[in-house]
């Protein structure tokens, strides 16, 4: 009898520490979903900053000796404790996660434990320095564009649906509101299906496809339940492009949660953004701010707060940067500040687009030019 009440004892000790063991993990996770709008979350964020070119990569040329491979393959040293603090310690508001899910993956499409428990490991540093977190779907090797041929769209949907599926049941109840799902990245928008340079095809179709894949996302998340039934959503815009995301045709999933909020990107003008050396499509540039470059900038955030933050709809720029092979540090400085500036002022939360040192040192765990930190943090004063 003694032996018995002795072995109760114990029993209920365990879970009692299990219990507190899975409390505090859930803590520190932030477990809890408030009753805020996405407005005020979004608006909570600050500035943010990219993990780019580290879980995404991918390639038929990594040797798949396991997840290490995949994380440097395009020039990340292995992500660690100290890297992720040092984001938080810049100031940096949220780490966006950009990921390849079928980078090992399995059969019937399932997504790599180990892949997937190492992502999970890093998405917990970041929510334990309190940092919000967006996780997506990235390029993932591309078969996004078989979604155009009308004879794999539905076997591009069921994949769709089975990555969503294990990652709403991978990240649900111990993750509090800062993790925020992305449903893809610029992938949505298909030129096989309609050009917009040549203006040929069906333009509507292919609206309508990236409307689809949209609904869907949300759907799966909120069938998952717990706090995935109340998790805020990043919807992702027509090629995340300024100007098609505000096309009529382009819409927002219905949720019953109303908790939903639309990413774009803004490398523009992307002769001086995106090209490093003079291309077939356009002459590198070295230099910006005229009056016409600001007047531009100015247009494309205006139309995003009127479009959508007007009308209650928040905005995340998931992604914006410059190339800075052949720029001058003031240069560099000038148009990354301006674009913060201009889209935190216009109430969009402004995310660098950043590959291992470019703008972060991630050996170091340190911003490269604290000058142009200090004015990207700025813009929040």
């Amino acid at each position: 009898m003694k032996l018995t009440k002795i072995l109760s004892v114990v029993i209920a000790a365990v879970m009692c520490l299990s219990a507190f063991t899975a409390c505090t993990k859930a803590e520190a996770l932030g477990g809890s979903m408030r009753d805020i709008t996405t407005m005020e979350l979004v608006n909570e964020m600050g500035v943010g900053i990219n993990l780019g070119n580290t879980f995404e990569s991918a390639g038929s040329w990594i040797a798949p000796t396991g997840v290490t491979s995949y994380e440097q393959a395009w020039g990340s040293p292995i992500i660690t404790r100290e890297m992720i603090t040092g984001y938080a310690e810049c100031g940096f508001g949220v780490l966006r996660i950009p990921v390849a899910w079928s980078n090992m993956m399995g059969e019937d499409y399932t997504i790599n434990a180990t892949y997937l428990a190492r992502v999970k490991q890093v998405v917990g540093w970041a929510l334990e320095e309190d940092m919000y977190v967006i996780l997506n779907i990235h390029w993932d090797g591309g078969w996004w564009t078989d979604f155009a041929n009308d004879d794999k769209k539905a076997e591009c949907m069921y994949k769709y649906e089975r990555i969503w599926t294990q990652l709403t049941e991978a990240f649900n109840n111990e993750y509090g509101d800062k993790l925020m799902f992305e449903s893809l990245n610029e992938e949505g928008g298909w030129e096989s299906i309609w050009n917009r340079y040549s203006n040929q095809g069906d333009k509507e179709k292919s609206f309508n496809l990236l409307n689809e894949i949209n609904q869907k996302f949300v759907d799966i998340v909120r069938a998952s339940g717990g706090n995935n039934a109340e998790r805020h959503l990043l919807i992702a815009g027509y090629n995340t492009d300024f100007d098609l995301t505000c096309d009529p045709l382009y819409k927002m999933p219905n949720d019953p949660m109303n908790r939903c909020a639309v990413s774009v990107h803004y490398y523009t003008p992307s002769t001086f953004a995106i090209l490093e050396a003079d291309a077939d499509w356009g002459k590198a540039r070295t230099e910006w701010g005229s009056e016409a470059d600001f007047a531009e900038l100015n247009k494309y955030m205006t139309m995003m707060k009127e479009t959508y933050i007007d009308k209650g709809i928040p905005v995340i720029v998931g992604e914006f940067g410059c190339s800075t092979s052949n720029k001058t540090p003031e240069m560099i400085r000038l148009y990354l500040t301006s674009v913060c500036e201009a889209a935190y002022d216009n109430g969009l939360c402004p995310v660098l687009w950043d590959i291992t040192d470019v703008f972060y040192n991630r050996e170091e765990a340190k911003f490269i030019d604290p000058e142009l930190l200090e004015g990207l943090m700025a813009v929040k004063e």
